[in-house]
């Protein structure tokens, strides 16, 4: 069964919002992107099977944050079809989710609620989540106390006790000290051992080939190449 799949899939963003002719606006309502946009992803196609690894490798500005905010339905594509089957679960943009006034707690079972878990099931897993986050003398501290990592400890424990069918996935093994990183890679294994689908993006090729079976480059919000990873990573080596 296909999880993951991205069909010609195009996202426009625009430079700048200023006073525009009559025309570039009738361009657009024609299905014509602005003259001053710029494509941050253009004819994008790939799938992921259930219980795949998928990596996705760029560099800064290719178009992977895009890729992943289509992903998770942040935003939707200008062209093409992205198709998720599955229960999505996504630690992205650090902190996303939380409010700094909360506590660890409380933002637990918000965080928790808005990957759709149920508030009974929340508290099964609260103290198994807390553990897994090293976070015991500082749970019900507010958030704004915490540090980056703390804060990465919470969302990753919360994302993964959630039993997503997905798990997305953006560098967020690159954050924590080494207990923690080693912690979540053997987590991580176990959810793939599980037949659990992962799309993992990073700037670390040894992040991806450990988790991900095949990847793909994006550069310039276009495909590079696409295979098996180690196939991916040393087309991609080769370039920096």
């Amino acid at each position: 069964m296909t999880a993951i799949e991205f069909r010609n899939v195009s996202k426009v963003f625009a430079h700048g919002t200023g006073t525009r002719l009559l025309s570039s606006h009738l361009g657009e309502w024609l299905g014509q992107p602005p003259k001053e946009a710029f494509y941050a992803l253009k004819n994008v196609s790939f799938s992921v099977q259930s219980g795949e690894g998928f990596g996705v490798v760029g560099h800064n500005g290719a178009g992977k944050s895009t890729l992943l905010g289509l992903a998770t339905g942040i935003c939707g594509p200008d062209q093409g079809e992205v198709i998720m089957n599955g229960r999505i679960a996504a630690v992205l943009e650090l902190g996303s989710g939380f409010h700094p006034d909360l506590t660890g707690t409380e933002n637990l079972f918000l965080n928790a609620s808005l990957l759709g878990l149920s508030r009974k099931r929340t508290k099964e897993l609260a103290d198994y989540i807390v553990e897994f986050a090293g976070l015991e003398d500082f749970i019900n501290e507010p958030m704004r106390t915490y540090s980056t990592g703390m804060t990465m400890r919470l969302a990753f424990a919360v994302a993964v006790h959630t039993d997503p069918d997905i798990l997305i996935l953006d560098e967020v093994i690159a954050v924590g000290d080494q207990t923690f990183q080693v912690k979540c890679l053997d987590h991580l294994r176990s959810l793939r051992q599980a037949g659990k689908t992962i799309l993992c993006v990073s700037h670390s090729p040894d992040t991806i080939e450990q988790f991900c079976h095949r990847a793909i480059w994006l550069a310039h919000g276009q495909v590079v190449k696409e295979g098996l990873a180690r196939e991916v990573l040393d087309a991609y080596r080769a370039s920096l």
